[in-house]
């Protein structure tokens, strides 16, 4: 499986570094269905679902749009946890010849704040302008949201019948902050609903753009885990007048200039393999000759120390720890009695809480700075890019864009997958978005996604969920 997929990609990269790789539109979903699919966006992006306003009103929305086209009422399921009453998901299936375990698409409605004064348009208002469409949540992710909405009523109106069940949930506080999550909830208490044997999830702009030329578009596999630490000393304090040499800002300081010098051992990871393999053919540069061979085996460890130096690629190669906060002192003419730092970790798939710890504590080499950790991180095992997964991905992504490559990624962020993954479930990102590599708006200032692309992803995802929904 490997060789013949990598012999495809390395192919059309080459085709694509001829500069014959041309931005071109795919298809579009009929005139009817791409209008529905937009005013479902536009209802769900001017429903306020912040952490402080929650997801049920959304969730409701969606409720009432599956009802009215023909769901029955024990398959739209809307179900928040005792003592969170704004924080809905529903639910959704769609029943098949049951040849096959269920199939689960994944969207959470909940959105990062924005404030009107920083955005150039209200941020709960869906704003076209310039082929563009503006608002919180259009690229994470009421856009997936809505392209899936459209998707089931779109096949229930034509009366497919999948081989397997299709489930949809849309669910609740996946943003940081959030403190009912959906997924987590519902696999713990509701656990029947979600039981599939596969995890589609949308939240991702899995197209690559640069310059109008689609480079490639993304698989995802797998993804790091944070965990936060809490570095704590203390002295005796006392006068400021009379400094001794015990002092717990000293030290910390001390300690944390020995983590800003330390680096994680390499730890590649099937995705990471082939994605550095792939990127040295659909990114050449400087760099390509280092990706083949940080992704030998065994890697080339001075050509992941050189590549290191880039920020995107270090994060692809290991588990980072950086220290993030800092606190110390309790009035400017005391010496310290405290100090303490935070510190974030992304982890590798496959490494753990525990040996970061260790790793941090034998690093910060004294024994006066405590180590704590502030709460463990849901494990998020690697989900290969199987043959199954790659041919079907391949189908749907060729049938919209012909001869664009698929390459295997990790997230160095997080999303739900966490939680279907630690739940055994195997689990993909495989959102229809294309966006440029250079444009970094979800979660800022003035959100947004090509009309062009939005239209294109609806279509996307009703062909994929129809090739997903296969029992072969």
């Amino acid at each position: 499986m490997k060789s013949t997929f990598l012999q495809c990609c390395v192919g059309v990269a080459v085709f694509w570094c001829q500069g014959a790789w041309a931005e071109s539109p795919g298809p579009l979903p009929p005139a009817t269905d791409r209008q529905l699919a937009r005013e479902i966006f536009k209802e769900l992006i001017e429903i306020n679902t912040t952490h402080t306003y929650g997801s049920t009103q959304a969730a409701e929305a969606i409720q009432r749009r599956l009802l009215a086209a023909g769901f029955a009422p024990a398959d739209v399921v809307l179900l928040a946890p005792q003592g969170h009453p704004t924080k809905g998901n529903v639910i959704v299936r769609y029943h098949g010849r049951g040849m096959r375990k269920p199939i689960l698409f994944l969207g959470h409605l909940d959105v990062v704040e924005a404030k009107r004064e920083d955005w150039s348009f209200d941020p709960f208002k869906l704003t076209e302008k310039d082929g563009w469409f503006y608002g919180r949540g259009a690229i994470d992710m009421k856009s997936g949201d809505a392209a899936l909405v459209e998707t089931l009523i779109r096949l229930k109106r034509e009366g497919f019948r999948p081989e397997r069940d299709v489930i949809a949930a849309f669910t609740a506080d996946e943003e940081a902050g959030g403190d009912a999550n959906g997924p987590e909830f519902l696999l713990r208490e509701h656990r029947d609903l979600l039981e599939a044997g596969m995890v589609a999830n949308l939240d991702d702009a899995c197209g690559s753009l640069k310059d109008g030329q689609r480079l490639y578009f993304k698989l995802g596999t797998s993804e790091k885990v944070y965990a936060t630490y809490t570095l704590l000393t203390t002295s005796p304090g006392g006068h400021g007048s009379l400094p001794g040499a015990d002092n717990a800002i000293y030290r910390l300081a001390d300690g944390l200039g020995r983590l800003e010098h330390y680096r994680f051992p390499v730890m590649l990871t099937a995705t990471t393999r082939l994605n550095f393999e792939n990127l040295a053919s659909l990114e050449p540069g400087a760099d390509s000759a280092d990706m083949r061979a940080v992704a030998k085996v065994p890697p080339d460890l001075e050509a992941a120390e050189r590549l290191s130096r880039v920020p995107r690629f270090n994060a692809q190669l290991r588990t980072t720890c950086v220290a993030t906060l800092i606190s110390g002192g309790h009035a400017e003419n005391a010496l310290p009695e405290r100090a303490k730092a935070t510190i974030q970790c992304r982890l590798m798939p496959g490494d753990t809480a525990e040996h970061v710890q260790e790793t941090l504590i034998t690093q910060l080499h004294d024994g006066q700075i405590s180590v704590s950790l502030d709460a463990p991180p849901v494990v998020s095992p690697e989900s290969p890019p199987s043959a199954e997964i790659l041919a079907k991905v391949a189908g749907v992504v060729h049938s919209m864009w012909p001869g664009v490559p698929i390459v295997p990624a990790m997230a160095s962020g997080f999303s739900d997958d966490r939680q279907t993954r630690s739940a055994g479930i195997v689990s993909y990102d495989l959102g229809g978005i294309w966006s440029d590599v250079n444009e970094n708006r979800a979660h800022g200032r003035d959100e947004r996604v090509g009309v062009r692309e939005f239209d294109e992803s609806v279509e996307y995802t009703y062909r994929l969920v129809k090739a997903m929904s296969r029992s072969e």
